[in-house]
C-alpha cells in the first residue's frame, strides 16, 4: 500500500510541475554572487547577470545610426509590450531556454507579444557547457523556440555564453575545450537554422575561458555586454560590435549598431 501511495504522489507532482520548465537539476546550487543579483535556482540565469562595468584599455563610442531594443527572461513575467514600443524600443530578444533543462514559461508572451507590436525579435540560449555537448543544447534551443524563419521579423538566435552562475566561471572546461563546445553549438545551430547564431559574451569572461578565440569573428555577430558610456575593446578580434547591451535599468537595454534597415536586413540572413 505504501509503494502504491508513493508512486501516486510521484505522478501527481509530475502532473504539476510548472509548464515550460524541465525538473530543476539538484547540482545547479547559485553560487551567493549569483543569489545576490537574483538568481536563486536553476533556470533563472540572464544575460548580464554579472555584466562588467569597469573601463577597459581603449574605448569605442555609440555609432551615429542606433535601432534600441531590450532583452527579457522570466525574470520579467508578462510584458508590457506596447509601453517598451511607445518607449521607443524597436527590437527585443526573449530567453528561451538554459542547458538542457529548463525553458521559460514566458517565452511564449514575451517573443510573440514583441513580434505583434511590431518589434523585429529574437530568442536566446543561456548557455551551461558542463551539463551537455554543444550540439544537444543547440538542438534543445531550436526545438524549444529558437528557430528562425524569414519573415523579416525574426533575428537569429543568439548563444548567452558568460559567467557560470552555479560553479566555477569557465565551467570546468579548458579554454581550448570552451571552443570546441561553442563550436559544437554554432555549427548544430546553423545545419538546424541555416542562420549564424548571434554570440553574446564580454571581454573579462571571453579572455579568460576561451583565451580571447578569434574563431568566430568573421562568421558570428557579437553581442558585447558592457554597462558603461561605451561598448570598450571588443573581445575575440571582432572588429565591430552588432548589438550592444549598455545598461540593466530598469531592465536590459541594448543598441543595435546600425539603421533599421540594417536590423530588417540581419533579420532577413
Amino acid at each position: 500500500m505504501k509503494s502504491l501511495i508513493t508512486g501516486a504522489a510521484a505522478t501527481l507532482g509530475l502532473l504539476l510541475a510548472p509548464l515550460g520548465a524541465a525538473a530543476q537539476p539538484a547540482a545547479h546550487q547559485p553560487t551567493p554572487t549569483a543569489r545576490q543579483h537574483g538568481i536563486t535556482k536553476a533556470g533563472d540565469a540572464y544575460m548580464g547577470w554579472l555584466a562588467p562595468t569597469a573601463p577597459s584599455r581603449s574605448t569605442q563610442a555609440a555609432p551615429a545610426a542606433v535601432v534600441e531594443g531590450i532583452d527579457v527572461s522570466s525574470h520579467q513575467g508578462n510584458v508590457d509590450w506596447a509601453g517598451w514600443w511607445n518607449n521607443g524600443k524597436r527590437f527585443a530578444y526573449s530567453k528561451a531556454t538554459e542547458g538542457n533543462y529548463y525553458s521559460n514559461p514566458y517565452f511564449a508572451q514575451q517573443y510573440n507579444g514583441s513580434y505583434n507590436v511590431g518589434m523585429i525579435r529574437g530568442a536566446y540560449h543561456f548557455a551551461t557547457p558542463n551539463d551537455s555537448s554543444g550540439a544537444n543544447q543547440a538542438n534543445y534551443f531550436v526545438d524549444r523556440g529558437g528557430a528562425w524563419s524569414r519573415d523579416g521579423r525574426t533575428l537569429p538566435g543568439a548563444l548567452d555564453i558568460e559567467y557560470n552562475p552555479y560553479g566555477a566561471t569557465c565551467y570546468g572546461l579548458s579554454q581550448a575545450s570552451m571552443v570546441s563546445w561553442i563550436r559544437d553549438f554554432l555549427n548544430t545551430y546553423k545545419s538546424r537554422t541555416g542562420r549564424d547564431a548571434v554570440i553574446y559574451t564580454n571581454l573579462d569572461w571571453w579572455t579568460q575561458c576561451t583565451g580571447n578565440s578569434t574563431a568566430f569573428s568573421s562568421t558570428n555577430p557579437l553581442w558585447v555586454a558592457r554597462y558603461n558610456t561605451s561598448p570598450g575593446t571588443l573581445p575575440g578580434g571582432w572588429p565591430y560590435y552588432t548589438f550592444w547591451q549598455w545598461t540593466s535599468s530598469p531592465l536590459d537595454q541594448d543598441h543595435f549598431n546600425g539603421d533599421q534597415s540594417r536590423l530588417v536586413a540581419l533579420a532577413n540572413g
